[in-house]
């Protein structure tokens, strides 16, 4: 291994869904390692079996899979630093904490649930809070007698009781804790499995990571683990903790905020590039006034030294300008792929336009998210009813009356019409305005409210026209004749 080759890893708990402040850690993790040619490992922490959650792990793969982060190490890709899921490696844990204690820096801790309950209760009132070391000064023989009573214990470890436990972030700069603040953590709980903390110094030690990439949350607890690691006589890695993720309100982000799993906003209809793209700004200014950047060009610029320290703020309507952004970037051919469950969800069954390439431009333009396609395009499976004041237009002075001659003059019209493109169709349109001595609105507007059955559609006449097809657009136009007709015998 190159030792100077730069190593991160994520380390997701399989107890959920993918939160965008778990997913923007992963993103920023990637890019520390890639933007220096370095590895980005995968470790599954699932050491917490009370918080397991079945089919979680499997999220995971599919999140990172989906956001076009890869990982060059995991459970599936061994790298030679294996296992790297955590509750295969329980006796490893197991192992290191008793060289702690043999050493002298860690100890076997017997207090009961109920001594422990009791005690928490007792300090609601006191200064300190925390275990109190009843067991830190235990002699040999009550340990003997304990372990020989089966006892079941803890482990934890001795943390110094005077100075202070110092450490340089890459973000925040010099970080210092009175040792006095801190409590003798427990390393191994009493089922055997590591703590959080425990298991996080071996595996990144055994795994040979360089930076521990995470969030801010965790700068006044980093001093546990610095003393982990000099407990051990491991070398410290380079510490980078990100900035907050908080709400436009400034509160952290939540689910009151609304979507907040990475999952949710692809339900909404956010493209993944365009998630990534925006989470990368959260917290990291790459300089200059570039926003928009594929995940290749995220690499490419990246520093840690762009990583600022206030809280980034998540809004959701930048999201959406990013994701429209996107939209309209992509292919007829790319966007349709990405439309098409959209698409069936108003289709069913039905056959789908014929000109989808049509569709896609008259689409691009006009969405924030792809889960607003159903209600742009549900005119196309269904014909709406309406009232005859959809004629109404009072700047083009067009009414029912006004367009009752066009409708049937346009109906040999569109039965004559042999292709069903945009720019033939729409000069069609013009040149029969032209020959009735109509403006181009008198025409395409009736006959757009006559095809679509809305006040407001995705593009206008002719996008509509060659949407629907012949077939379709001269049963709806029929349909708006005989609608006027009935209205005019009923005023007879």
């Amino acid at each position: 291994m190159d030792k100077a080759m730069i190593r991160t890893r994520f380390a997701p708990s399989p107890t959920g869904f993918m939160h965008i402040g778990n997913l923007r850690t992963a993103l920023f993790e990637y890019l520390v390692a890639k933007s220096a040619g370095g590895r980005f490992i995968l470790r599954i922490e699932d050491t917490d079996q009370e918080r397991y959650v079945e089919g979680a792990t499997e999220k995971i793969y599919e999140a990172l899979a989906i956001s076009g982060i890869e990982y060059d190490e995991g459970p599936d890709k061994d790298g030679g630093f294996g296992p790297y899921v955590q509750s295969e490696r329980k006796n490893i844990y197991m192992e290191r904490a008793m060289e702690l204690v043999e050493a002298g820096r860690a100890y076997l801790c017997f207090c009961s649930e109920d001594r422990l309950e009791a005690l928490h209760d007792a300090q609601k009132t006191s200064d300190f809070k925390g275990y109190d070391r009843h067991c830190r000064h235990l002699d040999e023989a009550e340990i003997s007698r304990y372990l020989e009573e089966k006892r079941p214990f803890v482990i934890r470890q001795k943390m110094p009781l005077e100075g202070e436990t110092s450490y340089d972030d890459a973000v925040f700069g010099r970080i210092s804790v009175a040792n006095e603040t801190l409590e003798d953590q427990v390393l191994i709980k009493s089922d055997g499995f590591p703590t959080y903390n425990f298991a996080n110094v071996i595996d990144d030690h055994d795994m040979q990571i360089t930076h521990v990439v995470r969030g801010c949350e965790y700068l006044s607890s980093t001093p546990k683990y610095i003393l982990l690691y000099e407990a051990f006589g491991y070398e410290v890695p380079t510490f980078v903790h990100l900035p907050l993720i908080n709400g436009k309100d400034g509160h952290k982000l939540s689910k009151r905020h609304g979507a907040t799993s990475f999952e949710d906003l692809l339900s909404e209809g956010y493209l993944p590039e365009a998630i990534i793209n925006y989470l990368a700004l959260l917290g990291w200014s790459p300089g200059g006034t570039q926003e928009i950047f594929s995940l290749e060009e995220l690499c490419e610029h990246f520093k840690i030294k762009g990583i600022q320290k206030a809280p980034a703020v998540f809004d959701e309507d930048k999201l959406k300008w990013f994701n429209s952004q996107y939209l309209q970037a992509m292919s007829n051919d790319a966007f349709n792929a990405r439309a098409m469950p959209y698409y069936l969800e108003v289709f069913g069954s039905k056959p789908l336009p014929a000109r989808l390439d049509i569709l896609a431009e008259i689409l691009k333009p006009r969405l924030e998210r792809l889960s607003e396609i159903p209600e742009k395009i549900a005119f196309l499976a269904e014909r709406f009813d309406y009232e005859l004041d959809l004629f109404n237009h009072k700047k083009m002075k067009t009414s029912p009356e006004t367009a009752y001659p066009v409708f049937k003059k346009l109906i040999p019209w569109i039965e004559s019409l042999e292709v069903f493109d945009h720019d033939p169709v729409y000069e069609g349109l013009v040149e029969f305005a032209k020959s009735e001595g109509l403006k181009n609105g008198q025409v395409m507007g009736p006959l757009r409210a006559a095809l679509t059955a809305v006040p407001v559609s995705p593009g206008g006449a002719v996008e509509a026209l060659c949407l629907l097809g012949r077939d379709e657009a001269l049963a709806r136009l029929n349909i708006a004749i005989e609608k006027i007709e009935a209205a005019q015998a009923a005023q007879a």
